[in-house]
């Protein structure tokens, strides 16, 4: 794919330490499993150009880290973002009872119309589950989320969360809830979008040139 895009979207990854996080990110980065992953430091960055719903989307993916220590440094990274994977551990109760702290941080600090997807990370360990689907799915009806499990070891629904969240938030831009052209809402147009919003502003004019009997 081109490095040409329709738009820009900013993405951040939410949810607490040992979620998996960095390793669904790498998965998506990658299509591999990041095997050595260590406790994300403040935040990590990535970027990808994907294809959804017919255009070209760059997503700005930024990976937060869930240990309180560095819960003041990233909480400034939410503001803007127009999408959001809010991560648990499927395997780790914990995990999942914190999610409401971490939704909460993103409806606050975010873009009022964040798009946001709940993700129930580690599938692949379905003998060590803590977390049943019904209830995540469940706490996410309520809450207005998104929701799918996932596994950054195997890959199993990792594109699928990103793209899922990126139709999300072009289907808002497609209906006018969300402006690529106002301050804060965590979008852009990207070059393509520009060139045929020019052509498109420039039609009319060509036409009205033509049927002017003044034109010589």
């Amino acid at each position: 794919m081109s490095d040409s895009y329709d738009f820009l979207f900013k993405f951040l990854m939410t949810g607490s330490a040992g979620t998996g996080k960095s390793c669904l990110l790498h998965q998506f980065m990658e299509s591999k499993f990041k095997d050595d992953s260590s406790h994300t430091i403040g935040v990590e960055f990535g970027s990808k150009i994907v294809s959804v719903g017919g255009k070209s989307v760059k997503l700005q993916i930024w990976d937060t880290a869930g240990q309180e220590r560095f819960r003041s440094v990233t909480r400034s990274y939410y503001r803007g973002a127009a999408g959001a994977l809010l991560v648990y551990d499927m395997t780790s109760r914990e995990s999942f009872n914190a999610v409401g702290k971490w939704l909460a941080d993103a409806r606050t600090l975010a873009s009022p119309n964040i798009a946001i997807l709940l993700v129930g990370n580690k599938k692949d360990l379905e003998e060590d589950r803590e977390v049943t689907f019904l209830e995540a799915s469940r706490f996410a009806q309520e809450n207005d989320l998104m929701f799918l499990e996932a596994s950054a070891k195997t890959g199993a629904n990792v594109e699928e969360a990103f793209l899922k969240c990126s139709k999300s938030i072009l289907a808002k831009i497609e209906t006018g809830e969300l402006d690529p052209e106002r301050m804060g809402c965590g979008i852009k147009y990207g070059d393509s979008s520009l060139r045929r919003l020019n052509q498109q502003q420039q039609q009319p004019a060509t036409r009205w040139q033509a049927d002017c009997p003044c034109r010589t």
